[in-house]
């Protein structure tokens, strides 16, 4: 029960910090971004790149060179996310939300068959692997590299939680989720605050792609498939919109997918989570801790 337990949580982790992007960018401009989950792709292909040109790693220098990848990685994805926002949302923000899902959707495919047409369609094994001996903790076996991973998405989702709350920044976010005319008014640059959103989201699920690929030691152009649907799923669970509901739901998912797949077994995993998504739709359309939006007229 405990592995099943940690197992759930260490899956769940990733799931939270991909569907964070998901959850900030629909919080401020009310947009479905169905092409987030590729942008977790490319972060594990960025890393990949960087790490092929670097040549060998030794062992001893593993986690380091590994964070320093993570960080250039952060980067690198947050820019492709402020370019997709700027070049395919941005001139349809004032349009039908329908015209933007179908965008989202047609972003996604351009990444993802981009990636294809410049890395290949064979999967890559990653030039790194997070390595480390593996012990018990009140009857889970727990590996070294599996807490590594969690303890640094644990600390890029309490910093993102910080940097809602408690700054400047964060409030002009919160300010825009409001109401975005008055929040113009009274002079936030909008346009800029959503470029940083972008940012931000982007930059989470590149550092999520580049631990997967680590640790998974596997990555291929639709990797980010799956996993943005799943990070959707957790996002909606906990309160689309909602930072802390959208951890919850994405350590809830996992913690779902976990028992689920140990009750009936791993080919119905998938099943069981989007099965869990219809059920909260059905019986709590917002979400954990997602509030009821009134409309305006």
């Amino acid at each position: 029960m405990t592995q099943l337990v940690w197992n759930g949580l260490f899956v769940g982790s990733f799931y939270a910090l991909v569907a964070l992007g998901y959850s900030m960018v629909y919080g401020i401009i009310k947009l479905l971004n169905f092409a987030h989950g590729d942008l977790y792709m490319l972060g594990a292909f960025v890393g990949f790149a960087i790490l092929g040109a670097a040549g060998g790693v030794s062992p001893a220098m593993t986690l380091p060179v590994l964070l320093a990848v993570l960080v250039a990685t952060m980067a690198g994805t947050g820019l492709a996310g402020v370019a997709l926002e700027r070049i395919a949302y941005r001139p349809l923000r004032h349009a039908p939300r329908l015209s933007l899902l179908i965008t989202a959707v047609g972003a996604s495919f351009a990444l993802e068959y981009g990636m294809r047409a410049g890395a290949g369609a064979d999967p890559r094994v990653y030039p790194v692997r997070l390595d480390g001996a593996s012990f018990e903790v009140l009857g889970a076996r727990v590996t070294l590299q599996q807490l590594v991973l969690i303890g640094l998405a644990v600390v890029l989702m309490a910093g993102l939680n910080l940097l809602v709350t408690r700054t400047r920044e964060g409030r002009a976010m919160r300010a825009i989720a409001l109401d975005p005319r008055t929040s113009r008014l009274m002079g936030i640059d909008v346009d800029a605050v959503i470029s940083r959103t972008f940012f931000i989201g982007s930059a989470l699920a590149g550092a999520a792609g580049v631990m997967a690929g680590a640790y998974y030691g596997k990555i291929d152009f639709l990797m980010g498939f799956l996993i943005g649907l799943k990070a959707f799923t957790a996002a909606v669970i906990g309160g689309i919109g909602n930072i802390p509901g959208t951890m919850l739901g994405g350590l809830l998912l996992g913690l779902l997918e976990s028992f689920g797949t140990f009750w009936l077994g791993g080919e119905w995993r998938d099943v069981f989570a989007f099965g869990v998504l219809i059920l909260f739709l059905t019986v709590r359309p917002t979400g954990l801790l997602g509030e009821r939006v009134v409309e305006r007229v």
